[in-house]
This record gives structure tokens, C-alpha cells and sequence, in this order.
């Protein structure tokens, strides 16, 4: 990288104004994530015109799929930490080994989970229902999601190489065109529209698949034809031992973190089937529903994390309180924006998956119930992203384990046994508060850790 560039990347990162460097970075991505999020309602709102029981097929696939989607952004953030830090500390040889590593891990990825799409989904899916047309539903859709998954893993890696170097809108360009290309390919497969045979959940996973080679291919392009920061070479692209350490120091806990959330699902939809399966169904079209009010924050964060990485290796420590402070803020608005519509408009929101009187009569106090955690999430979320930020993903980790299975799952059970449904939605809010006590403790810790005036 030339110096001219280089002090680019210094102007933008290390000197331009917080809060216009926060708004440049995360407005993308933030944007982004909501068309996610749209595709996450679409999709399965699309699903639900087939039955039921193909909805609660798709919820029970769900904490596969997180699984799936936790791998491929837990790398990435360990990447995008090691690859902005590398930047910001002006080693340039590091970031191009930590970029082309990251497509060697991508690749390993896919790898991965082709076995597991071969051997396991039946087990999987057995282990939260025994009725046969749910089991053969969400088979035919995970094995379509888990073989296919090589443009997954590669748009994930190309996405975050943009984001770790500040190039947000390209990043954002290809998250939209894979969601459009999706949710026009939904109803397209899935009902047999044009000529296309009907293919229903199968065509629901197909256009998935068809979204994620989209967003992989101009990830691609405007890394080669944009991302001046980083340069590819096939020499560089097997990792070492060093490079390793570094990305999984980050990458393993956020890895874990995001999958307690598979682990929490699977056995929360296993108590909600010892009430009725409309239970799952509800279960799982809420977290469909919150996607498109913790997505916006997730993309806040992704567009923080760099920050603080960059000025963290800069030893900028105003900058990076700074970043801080706003994001928690701009995250505890979103989230009352959420609490709201869940609180006003359960009704209109089920009413978009094509809900029976019944899953309506489950459905509206589990939304309202649930969402006031949401007063909460807003500050633990952006904690969590700061901890992985600063290379402390452990307490990330420990705050996930805590709120997911330490609280919520034992709370949930106890809940349930009660025999009252509605009570078992209550266990949400109940975690969220012992998780902002956590996140507390550790920022109050993690600030020592950034002040460069005692070392």
C-alpha cells in the first residue's frame, strides 16, 4: 500500500470526527442488515402459505442455520479484528496474510458442514419433533442449506474484509442484491411461478442458496477491483500457527457465543413441544420478527468493531470511548423503537404468517412478554461487540453462557412446569437483567485495559 494511501486509512480511521466516522461505517451496514431481516420475514412468511407444519419445519431448522451463520461471522470477526488492527498499527505484510487466510477458512467452512449436512440432519431434527411431514420438511430444506453453503462462507469472507477496511457500502451492495435476488426467487420456486416447477420448502432453501452466490460474486469483484488496503495472492493463503492464535482468540468465543444461541433454541423448542407445536411455530416466526430490530444493531456493530480495533492499535483511547458511548445509545433507540411495535402491534405482525386464531391466541402475549428484554439488549449487544473488539471475546462468551443457559434455559423449564404457557416467555426479560448486571462488571474491567496512560 502506497504512503498516500496509507494516510487515507489514517484520516478516515484515526482523525475524521466519531460520531461522522460511525455514521459512515454503520448506516451500510445497518441498512443491510434490514434488508436480512426482510428476507428472514419474507422467506418465512412465504413458507407459512404452504401449511403449518412446514413453518414449524423451518423454525426447528433454525438453530442449525445460526449455527451455520455463527461459524461464518465468528471467523469473520476474528478477522476483522486482527486485519483492523493490523492496519491501524501500519503492518501491512500482517493484514494481506490475515485477508487470504480468510478465504482458506471460508473454504474450510463449507467443507465442514457438507459432513454435517450428510450425517446429522436427521438426528437433528428427531431430536425436537417425531412428527414425520415436520422431520421431512426441514430435512429436504437444511441439507439444501448445509451442502450448498461454499457462496455462504465466501460472501461472509468478502464482506467482512470490506467492513474491516471501511468500505461498508460495498459491503452493504452485496448483502441487498443477495436478499433481493432471494426474495424474488422465493415465491418464484417455491410456488412454481413462470414456467419453474413448484418446489416448495425445497425451493425455499434453492433460492437461498441462489441469494448467497450473488452477494459471494460481488464480494469478490470489489474486493479485487476496490479494497486498495489489501492484496490477494494464492502464497499467502495458508494460514500459520501465529495468524491462527490470533483470529481464534477472537473468533472461538464469538463462534460459541452465537451457537449457545442454537443450543438455547433447540431445547426451548423441546419444552414449547411439550405444549403444542403452534408453540414452536410462534417461537420460532419471533425470532424471525426480532431479527429486523437487533439486525440494525448487529450492522452497528460491524461497522464499530473496526473502529475500535483500528484506534485501539492506535492507542487513541478518547476515540474509542467515544464510539462507545454513541453506539449504545443509537442501540438502546433502536430497541425502544422495538419494544413498541411489539407491544402495539403483535396482531398485524403474526398476521404477516398467515396465523390461525390459535397460533394469534399463543402468539400476541408471547411477543408482548418477550420484547420487554428488549429495554435491556440494546447496551448488552453493543458490549459484547466492544469486548470482541478490544480481543477480550471471552467475556463475551461468558455473558452469552450466562444469559442463554445459565438463566434463561433453567428458568424456561421451571417455567414450563407450571403448565402455563405463557409464563415460559417470561424467562426472556429474566435473563436480560442478569445479563446487563455482567456486562457491567466486565466493561468497568475492560476499561483498564485502554488506558494507555498506565502502561
Amino acid at each position: 500500500m502506497s504512503s498516500a494511501a496509507a494516510e487515507t486509512r489514517e484520516n478516515r480511521m484515526g482523525t475524521m470526527p466519531v460520531r461522522k466516522l460511525l455514521v459512515s461505517m454503520s448506516i451500510p451496514m445497518m441498512i443491510s442488515m434490514l434488508v436480512q431481516a426482510l428476507y428472514n420475514i419474507v422467506d418465512s412468511a412465504f413458507v407459512a402459505q404452504i401449511n403449518e407444519n412446514a413453518l414449524s419445519a423451518v423454525s426447528l431448522a433454525f438453530p442449525m442455520q445460526n449455527f451455520m451463520i455463527a461459524v461464518g461471522t465468528g471467523t469473520g470477526v476474528g478477522v476483522n479484528a486482527l486485519l483492523s488492527k493490523s492496519l491501524g498499527a501500519k503492518k501491512q505484510e500482517l493484514a494481506d496474510k490475515t485477508a487470504n487466510v480468510s478465504l482458506f477458512l471460508a473454504g474450510m467452512n463449507w467443507l465442514f458442514f457438507i459432513v454435517a449436512g450428510l450425517l446429522f440432519t436427521g438426528v437433528f431434527l428427531r431430536g425436537q419433533t417425531d412428527i414425520p411431514e415436520i422431520i421431512g420438511y426441514g430435512t429436504t430444506y437444511l441439507r439444501i442449506c448445509m451442502l450448498c453453503s461454499f457462496g455462504l462462507y465466501m460472501q461472509f469472507a468478502f464482506e467482512r474484509l470490506l467492513q474491516a477496511t471501511g468500505r461498508t457500502v460495498y459491503s452493504m451492495v452485496t448483502q441487498i442484491a443477495g436478499a433481493v435476488v432471494n426474495i424474488i426467487m422465493d415465491p418464484i420456486l417455491i410456488f412454481g411461478l413462470f414456467g419453474f416447477p413448484a418446489l416448495g420448502v425445497a425451493g425455499a432453501a434453492i433460492a437461498t442458496i441462489f441469494g448467497q452466490f450473488v452477494g459471494m460474486t460481488l464480494g469478490f469483484y470489489f474486493n479485487l477491483k476496490k479494497n486498495t488496503d489489501i492484496h490477494f495472492s494464492l502464497k499467502n493463503i495458508l494460514p500459520n500457527r501465529l495468524i491462527l492464535k490470533s483470529i481464534y482468540t477472537v473468533a472461538i468465543p464469538s463462534i460459541l457465543m452465537v451457537s449457545i444461541g442454537s443450543v438455547m433454541i433447540f431445547f426451548l423448542n423441546r419444552i414449547l413441544a411439550g405444549f403444542t407445536t403452534t408453540a414452536i411455530a410462534v417461537f420460532g416466526v419471533y425470532f424471525k420478527l426480532q431479527s429486523f430490530i437487533f439486525m440494525p444493531i448487529f450492522g452497528l456493530n460491524n461497522g464499530m468493531i473496526p473502529i475500535i480495533a483500528y484506534n485501539y492499535g492506535a492507542r487513541k483511547r478518547e476515540r474509542i470511548l467515544e464510539t462507545i458511548k454513541l453506539s449504545v445509545i443509537a442501540a438502546i433507540c433502536i430497541m425502544l423503537l422495538g419494544l413498541l411495535a411489539f407491544q402495539l402491534l403483535p396482531d398485524k405482525l403474526l398476521g404477516l404468517f398467515n396465523a390461525s386464531e390459535y397460533m394469534l391466541e399463543i402468539g400476541i402475549p408471547a411477543l408482548r412478554i418477550i420484547s420487554i428484554s428488549f429495554l435491556l439488549a440494546g447496551y448488552s449487544v453493543v458490549c459484547c461487540a466492544v469486548f470482541q473488539a478490544l480481543g477480550n471475546g471471552i467475556y463475551s462468551l461468558i455473558v452469552s453462557i450466562a444469559r442463554q443457559i445459565v438463566v434463561l434455559l433453567p428458568v424456561a423449564y421451571l417455567l414450563a412446569r407450571l403448565g402455563d404457557l405463557n409464563k415460559v416467555w417470561f424467562s426472556y426479560p429474566i435473563a436480560e437483567i442478569a445479563c446487563v448486571f455482567i456486562c457491567a462488571v466486565f466493561m468497568k474491567m475492560i476499561m483498564r485495559k485502554i488506558d494507555f496512560t498506565k502502561e
